[in-house]
């Protein structure tokens, strides 16, 4: 090989290497962004950033595959008035309400189309698109848990209401609860 050849062979071997250094980066940015503090959970969870990318482009084809369902504007309204149901009787009934609001998230996340006979797997899912609620989610059902078992105070309680409702609100696709603020000019 002449010296000239070696030249273009060594800028073709660098052009490819950043061209594949590139196409990395972009990945894992657009799983960042996808995921989330999701993609950092994972990260720190996995042995290595490279499995957990793999995990979450996992997620991702599972995902694929689900067939999603929106709600009709009926399906909406029923759900936000059971959650402003669930909602009034929390001062009467915190342990009930936590429950209900858990039984009526889970039955909304069913609705949808996500998985709901394994909590890791509906997790994973939803994920995908609701990874700025997930961690509400998972708080939630840690103190679900405590309720179940009589150990959470009325303070916990509340909270995990208002973590089922920020997973509800983006699955239901509005508040909930409508605002009590009042409007400029009112």
């Amino acid at each position: 090989m002449t010296t000239t050849q070696v030249i273009v062979l060594i800028i073709v071997l660098a052009l490819v290497a950043l061209a594949v250094a590139g196409w990395f980066v972009m990945r894992r940015r657009s799983l960042q962004k996808r995921f989330g503090p999701e993609y950092d959970r994972l990260v720190a969870e996995r042995d290595s950033r490279a499995e957990a990318e793999r995990e979450m482009r996992e997620r991702q084809r599972r995902h694929a595959d689900l067939e999603l369902r929106a709600l009709s504007g009926e399906a909406r309204e029923r759900y936000a008035n059971q959650w402003q149901e669930i909602q009034a009787r929390f001062l009467d009934q915190p342990n009930e309400a936590v429950r209900d609001g858990q039984a009526l998230v889970t039955e909304l996340i069913a609705e949808r189309g996500y998985p709901t006979n394994d909590d890791a797997e509906q997790e994973a899912t939803l994920s995908v698109q609701h990874s700025q609620t997930l961690q509400h989610y998972r708080d939630a059902r840690e103190i679900s848990r405590l309720n179940d078992r009589g150990e959470a105070t009325t303070e916990q309680l509340r909270q995990a209401l208002v973590h089922y409702r920020e997973l509800f609100a983006e699955l239901l696709g509005q508040s909930p609860v409508p605002s009590t603020t009042p409007k400029d000019g009112e």
